[in-house]
């Protein structure tokens, strides 16, 4: 007795050493922003760490070991953004409009965070953290809660490294073979999309360097005017997660401090409803998952669409599982709709043939995991990458949404369904993604407890994070060397000049004498 005892004290005790207290800062009102960060929350309290949650979904039902931090205001200040008409308008814009639409969106969010009175209280109440976990989404300001705390930053990023979050890490972004994240490039490249994506990628930099990080930097001296400037406490970063994998984005070269961290929102399944069980089983020619998100719903779609959609639907074999938030009439006896789907369950289904989305990325991956192939109908932000991404790996086919028509609709379904290369493709992407010597969710859970163990991790951490822009792009070296080849070659030419001059007047001088 004595002995077990002993024993369960010294569990105890070393659970106790080992956990940590852990501030986790995801306030975008989306619950594609939400969830990877709330995935990896909840796996640090159930072992035990101390979290505490800044976000924009407070649970209803409180959870052992994380603490909400309600910021449910910033759902009120984006709606101006986060809406149909707003966000199918990206597509219309140039590559500089919008990065100042998200730019300003971010700007928009992070204020409000930071004016919250109960982040206000946290940041003043002289607690302590061992680390910080920030989502980055163009809120570079929040990274005064490392500064306050004086403990190490980790990045989260929901979605793949890129040009906007490769300058936190000192990541290289060669524009030969990276595709930009505003294109629909892949890597492989001819000379003018090389060209394009050079281009693109220079607006980004000095998009970034000159208008978006200085708007962050007055955003948080006006919250917090003895702040130290952005600059300074931006690029210290022990750490960034990154929802990407090797199944669906291109390869790239990256520091030691990013880690792939995607499908590790793919968890254990629950049992399907009853309702839906029963409607997926009884499908003997397959089902198709129809489901466009949480921002753009399939019940904001004009009449023109769904009435397309429906009589498409209605000539199917296929059943169909249908995410539509409100009631509809006339639906086809094939056709179940519900205002929410266990979209992981029902796509890991082995009755499902097929997988209608938006594109986004967490979609994608589950698609890519079960193995499903993809008809994707993207309309804004990364959502044209995702799916071209998929595309390019032979296992989607993409719709725009302004050129759905019966025939195009019909089609598109009909290829995915009938050109099995659609399936096995979707299949040896599956295999990729779930051969792994580790799952995500452990990995990133090693990193974090790493980070904290090792005080930050300087070792990290690249060099090139001391260097100024100009200094990384080698352009003081460029001008330094333009400027010696510049003034050597007008000595050259003076030496040149004078010598050929003073030759001329020896010889006019040679010959008067004679």
């Amino acid at each position: 007795m004595y002995l077990i005892s002993g024993i369960i004290f010294l569990c105890t005790t070393l659970t106790v050493h080992h956990a940590a207290k852990i501030l986790a800062v995801f306030p975008v009102c989306s619950k594609s922003h939400f969830t990877p960060g709330f995935i990896l929350m909840k796996e640090l309290a159930q072992r035990g760490h101390e979290i505490t949650f800044i976000n924009a979904f407070p649970q209803k039902e409180p959870i052992k070991n994380l603490r909400d931090i309600s910021v449910e205001e910033v759902k009120t200040s984006l709606a101006g953004f986060l809406n149909n008409e707003k966000l199918t308008s990206l597509r219309k814009m140039n590559y500089w409009n919008v990065m100042e639409f998200v730019s300003t969106l971010g700007e928009t969010y992070t204020e409000v965070v930071l004016r919250n009175q109960n982040v206000q209280n946290l940041l003043n109440s002289g607690e302590k953290f061992d680390l910080v976990i920030m989502e980055h989404f163009w809120n570079e300001a929040l990274a005064i809660f490392a500064h306050r705390f004086n403990c190490p930053l980790v990045y989260f990023a929901t979605g793949p490294v890129s040009i906007f979050n490769s300058h936190l890490i000192a990541n290289p972004t060669y524009s030969s073979y990276i595709p930009n994240f505003l294109t629909t490039l892949g890597s492989q490249m001819n000379f003018l999309e090389r060209l394009k994506n050079l281009f693109v990628n220079i607006l980004c930099v000095t998009y970034a360097e000159f208008k978006s990080i200085p708007k962050q930097n007055a955003l948080l001296k006006a919250t917090f005017p003895d702040s130290p400037n952005l600059e300074n406490i931006v690029y210290n970063a022990s750490l960034m997660f990154v929802v990407s994998h090797i199944s669906i984005h291109d390869p790239l070269p990256l520091q030691p401090s990013i880690k792939y961290i995607g499908g590790h929102h793919v968890g254990s399944l629950k049992p399907l409803p009853i309702k839906i069980k029963q409607f997926m089983e009884n499908a003997s020619e397959g089902v198709i998952v129809f489901s466009l998100g949480s921002i753009l719903r399939s019940c904001d779609l004009t009449f023109q669409q769904k009435e397309v959609i429906l009589n498409v639907f209605s000539k199917m074999k296929q059943k169909i599982l249908w995410k539509y938030e409100r009631d509809l009439d006339g639906l086809p006896r094939n056709v179940m709709i519900s205002n929410w789907l266990p979209q992981q369950e029902v796509l890991a289904h082995p009755n499902t043939v097929a997988f209608i989305g938006h594109g986004g990325l967490l979609g994608v991956m589950e698609s890519v995991y079960f193995g499903v192939p993809i008809l994707g109908i993207p309309t804004y932000w990364d959502q044209y990458k995702n799916i071209e991404d998929v595309v390019r790996r032979g296992m989607a086919v993409k719709l725009n949404l302004h050129d759905l028509t019966e025939e195009t609709f019909s089609n598109a379904l009909n290829e995915i369904l009938n050109n099995p290369k659609y399936r096995d493709n979707a299949k040896l992407r599956s295999k990729i993604m779930q051969d792994q010597p580790v799952k995500p969710l452990d990995e990133a859970v090693f990193w974090v407890e790493y980070v904290i163990r090792h005080k930050g991790a300087p070792h990290l951490k690249s060099a090139a994070l001391h260097l100024t822009w100009y200094q990384k792009y080698l352009i003081d070296i460029v001008l330094f060397v333009g400027f010696l080849v510049i003034t050597i070659s007008f000595f050259i030419l003076f030496i040149m000049k004078y010598i050929f001059f003073n030759s001329k007047v020896y010889v006019s001088d040679h010959e008067k004498n004679k």
